[in-house]
């Protein structure tokens, strides 16, 4: 008994396997292949997703818009990527090989929002009493012109040492100095009437006087 049991459940399973290989190949499979590229610039559109209708199978494009897997003849395909307008291509039915290759064209999608103008008081009426009325602090800008002072800022660039720059600089002119009196004896200011008068201004701004760290 248990022996043709078996044997009639083996019977059926083949019989529902040779049927279903029939109808598996009556399925017209094809290799789909092909590029999505943008309308307007022809570049290649990545990670494009490709998607059968009727069996919710697909695939995405790579980094170059390509793109390649099984579908059947007459299925409906649906392309959608970020920023384009979503498109629907359909197998033709009447292919005589089993491959079919495609250029899908992508349209970008303008999608317009809202001009959002934000303000720091809860209405247009607040804002213009607070923008006419606030008092303006100038604590900040009277110590800004504080340091800005000559005579401030004289006394900090005195006590502020040569940077490398600087002493690149001093060091040239000597250079170039000494090859300019190269063969002869440098000027003497010693009997020169300018350095003199210089010397005496300088004496008496007090420029020489001692101070005080």
């Amino acid at each position: 008994m248990i022996k043709k049991i078996c044997l009639t459940f083996l019977s059926l399973l083949f019989l529902f396997t040779s049927k279903s290989q029939d109808n598996f190949k009556s399925n017209d499979l094809i290799q789909f292949s092909g590029v999505v590229i943008s309308s307007d610039s022809l570049k290649p559109v990545p990670y494009c997703s490709i998607i059968d209708i009727a069996t919710l199978r697909g695939t995405t494009s790579d980094h170059f818009g390509y793109f390649s897997f099984v579908a059947r003849k007459g299925d409906t395909l649906k392309f959608s990527s970020v920023g384009y307008k979503k498109s629907n291509f359909i197998i033709p039915d009447t292919l005589s090989t089993n491959k079919y290759s495609l250029i899908q064209l992508m349209y970008e999608d303008t999608i317009l929002l809202k001009t959002a103008i934000i303000y720091p008081w809860p209405s247009k009426e607040q804002f213009a009493d607070a923008f006419v009325n606030t008092e303006i602090p100038n604590d900040d800008y009277k110590r800004a012109l504080a340091n800005l002072e000559r005579s401030e800022m004289k006394e900090r660039m005195d006590a502020i040492p040569m940077n490398g720059s600087m002493n690149f600089k001093w060091q040239q002119q000597q250079i170039q100095s000494k090859l300019y009196y190269a063969g002869q004896y440098p000027p003497n200011n010693l009997m020169n009437p300018i350095a003199w008068a210089k010397f005496i201004k300088a004496w008496k701004n007090g420029d020489f006087k001692r101070k005080d760290k």
